[in-house]
């Protein structure tokens, strides 16, 4: 079974102090983009990208120019800004999945960011025959009954603009409590998660299930940076290249394994 971390605990104080990394990645993507383009190409089906608490579609500029490059009809939420778990924003989710399916004749990757990894979840569950695989990037996807150890001033900004008495609240909706229940979209899933994270703690980020489909992949790097880190990028691009039907866990090998291995200090299968 796939494990989830074993962290405990809300993320280390010098890692939220180190979110500012994120501006080193985000200088350093330019270097490494001309590196990526031995990522496999995608078959071109509808990939649907969605952004973290806070954020809106122009944060997600560097993985949708990254996939549109390897080949993939991408697409955002279309939502505005990601102002919590919103039950009509949900409801808009589930629906646009289901258009993308409707308009392409083909299932849909969901690429989530931070939060945007939860709806990634929800909208598998509620839209299962319209989905081909679930991605998350430090996604707080495995929040346990005693509540989230996200960082304090995430849960402070969660309550100025989502909802005044915080995330327990749209924690408790029906379709978002199967996953606090660890009710998983029989879909493959891949979790994103960086030990150093300093807003979701890896605990949290990571899921048990079964490994015929799900996996947690270690990376190297901010929460921040997660949507500009090209060891992110790359990893995403690996998984959306699977073909639909025979997926397989991640397990870069050769020289590019082994420097993947150097910077998580990661054991393979994650």
């Amino acid at each position: 079974m796939a494990k989830r971390h074993s962290h405990t605990g809300s993320p280390h104080g010098l890692h939220s102090l180190l979110e500012l990394r994120a501006l080193g990645e985000i200088a350093l993507l330019p270097l490494s983009w001309p590196l990526m383009k031995g990522i496999p190409r995608g078959d071109g089906h509808p990939v649907l990208l969605l952004p973290g608490f806070m954020a809106d579609e122009s944060t997600l500029v560097a993985l949708k120019r990254f996939l549109r490059g390897r080949g993939y009809d991408v697409a955002s939420w279309g939502l505005g800004r990601n102002v919590g778990l919103q039950p009509r924003h949900v409801d808009a989710l589930v629906q646009q999945i289901r258009h993308l399916h409707h308009r392409t004749g083909r299932k849909v990757s969901l690429v989530g960011w931070s939060l945007g990894g939860v709806f990634a979840m929800i909208g598998a569950l509620q839209a299962t025959d319209c989905v081909r695989q679930v991605i998350t990037l430090g996604s707080p996807v495995s929040v346990d009954e005693h509540g989230s150890k996200a960082s304090p001033l995430v849960k402070a900004l969660y309550r100025m603009f989502a909802h005044p008495m915080g995330p327990a609240v749209h924690a408790m909706q029906p379709r978002i409590r199967k996953l606090r229940q660890r009710e998983l979209p029989p879909v493959p899933i891949s979790c994103l998660y960086s030990i150093s994270d300093g807003i979701v703690p890896p605990q949290e980020a990571t899921i048990d299930g079964d490994p015929a489909h799900c996996e947690n992949i270690r990376v190297a790097g901010s929460h921040i940076g997660l949507g500009f880190n090209p060891m992110v990028l790359a990893i995403v691009g690996d998984r959306l290249a699977q073909p639909e039907g025979g997926w397989t866990p991640f397990k870069p090998g050769g020289a590019s394994g082994a420097f993947y291995r150097m910077l998580t200090h990661a054991k393979l299968p994650v």
